[in-house]
């Protein structure tokens, strides 16, 4: 096999680390600075039927008042795992249950539930830079079987500097909507 024949797709490369950064947004979107907001809900699983299941296929999700979030779950029995996974979720907010009925009132956001938001949202962007270079590392893999298949010491290298420069720009991107994010859960 001639060495041009063998390509790398780094098409598919980038697709990956776009989701990666796709996912970092929606996280972020469920960062809600003070008003409720039914996305704050949207990166919590529920272990729901045997699979994990997000909340908003669990029950209805309102916004009733700009410091309120009311779930109104559909299946009675899941009511106390929507609530455990919302405690565990990291969101700050204490669900309290109404009969079918969880209200999630949204606390005032004091500097202490700032602090701990920009936790939240720099844990969100880690594993989008994870995802990212669990990407690029598969990248390298598919470049050095190509070498074993016959891929020129040039064109790996030229392969592995522009794979590397995809990894640059996307871990880059990560930074800046993090850096954006947290600017935007201090302001007061």
């Amino acid at each position: 096999m001639a060495h041009e024949d063998i390509d790398i797709d780094t098409d598919a490369l980038q697709r990956r680390m776009d989701g990666a950064m796709n996912a970092l947004k929606t996280e972020f979107a469920s960062l809600r600075t003070g008003r409720a907001s039914a996305q704050i809900l949207d990166p919590i699983q529920v272990e729901a039927y045997g699979q994990m299941t997000p909340i908003n296929q669990l029950g209805t999700v309102n916004v009733p008042e700009p410091r309120m979030v009311v779930i109104n779950v559909w299946d009675k029995g899941m009511i106390s795992k929507v609530e455990k996974a919302i405690r565990e979720s990291g969101i700050g907010i204490n669900p309290v249950t109404d009969g079918p009925l969880i209200r999630l009132p949204i606390p005032e956001l004091n500097e202490e539930r700032r602090k701990q938001l920009t936790k939240v949202a720099a844990g969100y962007a880690e594993q989008a830079r994870v995802a990212i270079r669990n990407v690029r590392r598969d990248g390298m893999d598919q470049i050095k079987k190509a070498k074993s298949a016959g891929m020129s010491e040039d064109d790996q290298k030229m392969w592995q500097d522009e794979v590397q420069e995809m990894t640059d720009k996307a871990i880059d991107a990560v930074d800046k909507a993090l850096e954006h994010k947290q600017a935007e859960i201090m302001q007061v």
